[in-house]
């Protein structure tokens, strides 16, 4: 499978992608910090390698909380596919393994979008966003469900990694990462 977990010997190979993403940080600045987040188990990079990284995720788990317990939340940070892989069902397979490995985790996968220029994409994967603060950025959520705890629960896991294993592609009406770019710099 292309998708794999990033590691320290991909950062020559990510480095061009946060940056196609967006980073007002340089690389000197980024190489320690990604360096302290690889050796972290709440945070994973996951790349698309198709003989050379074309896309990354990046998630983290935010870990349990004082007042709600092991009920907590991950949190999709990017999820860029380089402009020439762009329609290619790369971001899918992103978005299933981030999806996964917090299905894991946590009960809840959260991340905000651009209303115009990334919200469909995960639209057209069945996610749908809610308004928040910045009304530009729908928040999109996804709840677990919790471990089947009687008989008649198994059918949620299977449910949930029949999804997980759909088909890849990506949606032929939305080019989500170059939309992301344009926002990104109409932002400078």
């Amino acid at each position: 499978m292309p998708v794999r977990r990033l590691t320290l010997d991909d950062w020559d190979e990510l480095w061009p992608l946060v940056q196609g993403f967006g980073t007002a940080m340089s690389e000197a600045e980024t190489r320690p910090l990604y360096d302290e987040l690889a050796d972290d188990p709440r945070w994973a990079a996951f790349g698309y390698d198709d003989g050379g990284l074309v896309g990354y995720a990046v998630v983290q788990d935010y870990g349990p909380h004082l007042r709600a317990g092991r009920v907590h939340h991950a949190r999709l940070h990017d999820l860029y596919v380089d402009p020439a892989n762009r329609r290619t069902g790369v971001g899918r397979a992103l978005m299933a393994a981030v999806t996964t490995w917090a299905s894991t985790r946590v009960r809840h996968l959260e991340w905000q979008a651009h209303h115009e220029r990334s919200a469909p994409f995960y639209e057209a994967l069945g996610h749908q966003g809610a308004p928040c603060p910045q009304p530009d950025y729908p928040t999109f959520e996804i709840e677990f469900a919790p471990e089947p705890t009687t008989a008649s629960e198994p059918r949620v896991a299977e449910l949930r990694r029949s999804a997980l294993n759909a088909p890849l592609g990506e949606p032929d009406d939305v080019d989500v990462a170059s939309e992301i770019s344009r926002d990104r710099e109409d932002e400078r």
